[in-house]
């Protein structure tokens, strides 16, 4: 479904309720580059990612977690407030917050920013932008809590967005103070494209301002059929994956090791979610998967240097689209982690991981 010419101001998914918590935020955050941001997601317990909601308005193709504008949303806003407050009392000090498109949910992004800034933590959030028309004033407000809104763009958001939409959102970011990284798939013509969008922006001098982000196209979701066209990678060739060290916690309480879409959304191994009801669930499950003997090695160490062992050496040849293939094979085989006695030794003598090739 395309996107309508000039959505409404708050989507029609969102509650009518009016958000909670002051209108406006007391002091611009500082600004965070993407280099900070990375750092913080490959160190133990930094930060967490928060799934808002699997609606979103544009659907591009190449979506990986095959979000529609009648997907799921926020229906329980008692449950979604125990998830901030296990958020906000998280040693963890950046709080990413994505989708869907975590704009159709104004009053959970309001209340979610106001609370999360609040703690004194850092707020990201990833975009498609496409509230860039008229730019909404609850929508200033959000950006100007952020130290970093990541926004996205490429053939496939052009199709479903005018291209001005990019620009006016690019615009309001740098207005209201917040970093911007503009994400865009790792090829020369959406590069090219992106830097004269940002030039339109921002004018000549925008890497005074943003910041590109080229990354590789996930084989997820309704992106699933681009998987033959990624680099197939040998499992013995893995490194560790870089987006381990970052739990996500769904907007229904659902926390889940690692950021696959798949998992996300209720697949792939089990193993790999926790269900919570409130708080104090949420918050234990947060602390039992920082130290949970698998991921913490997937972490460090990665697949690759894990085929070493014979029950998985058949692994080390075999060739993988992502290194969530080799993880959830290596998953199921080693069903008792926290006395897997591989495990056991990698964690203790692996620190700051293995070579290879990065994850994802």
């Amino acid at each position: 479904m395309s996107v309508p010419p000039t959505p409404p101001a708050e989507p029609q998914s969102t509650p009518p309720t009016p958000p909670a918590g002051p209108q406006s935020t007391p002091s611009v955050p500082p600004r965070l580059r993407l280099a900070e941001i990375e750092r913080a997601r490959d160190t133990p317990a930094a930060a967490v990612l928060l799934f808002i909601t699997d609606r979103c308005p544009v659907g591009c193709g190449h979506c990986s977690v095959d979000s529609r504008p009648d997907s799921p949303r926020i229906t329980d806003f008692t449950l979604f407030e125990g998830v901030l407050e296990a958020l906000c009392a998280g040693g963890h000090r950046l709080v990413g917050v994505s989708g869907g498109e975590p704009f159709v949910e104004r009053r959970a992004l309001t209340l979610a920013a106001e609370r999360i800034t609040s703690a004194g933590k850092q707020l990201v959030v990833y975009t498609s932008g496409f509230w860039g028309a008229g730019v909404p004033a609850w929508v200033r407000r959000v950006v100007r809590a952020c130290s970093c809104v990541v926004l996205s763009t490429d053939a496939f958001h052009r199709a479903r967005l005018a291209d001005d939409r990019f620009t006016a959102a690019a615009r309001a970011v740098a207005e209201e103070g917040a970093g911007l990284v503009v994400q865009v798939l790792d090829d020369e013509a959406a590069v090219e494209r992106a830097t004269d969008l940002l030039g339109r922006a921002l004018g000549p001098s925008w890497p005074e301002t943003a910041e590109l982000n080229r990354v590789g196209l996930l084989p997820y979701g309704r992106a699933a059929g681009f998987g033959a066209s990624r680099p197939r990678i040998r499992g013995g060739d893995f490194g560790p994956c870089r987006v381990a060290r970052t739990p996500v916690v769904r907007y229904d309480g659902v926390v889940s090791a690692c950021c696959n879409e798949a998992v996300v959304m209720g697949r792939g191994p089990a193993a790999f979610r926790r269900a919570c009801g409130g708080a104090a669930e949420t918050g234990a499950a947060l602390a039992e998967l920082r130290h949970h003997a698998l991921f913490s090695a997937i972490a460090t160490a990665g697949p690759g240097p894990l085929t070493a062992d014979p029950r998985l050496a058949d692994l080390a040849d075999r060739e993988f689209a992502s290194v969530c293939e080799p993880c959830w094979l290596i998953a199921s085989r080693l069903p008792d982690p926290a006395g897997d006695p591989l495990l056991r030794a990698l964690n203790a003598i692996t620190s700051g991981g293995a070579g290879g090739q990065p994850g994802r």
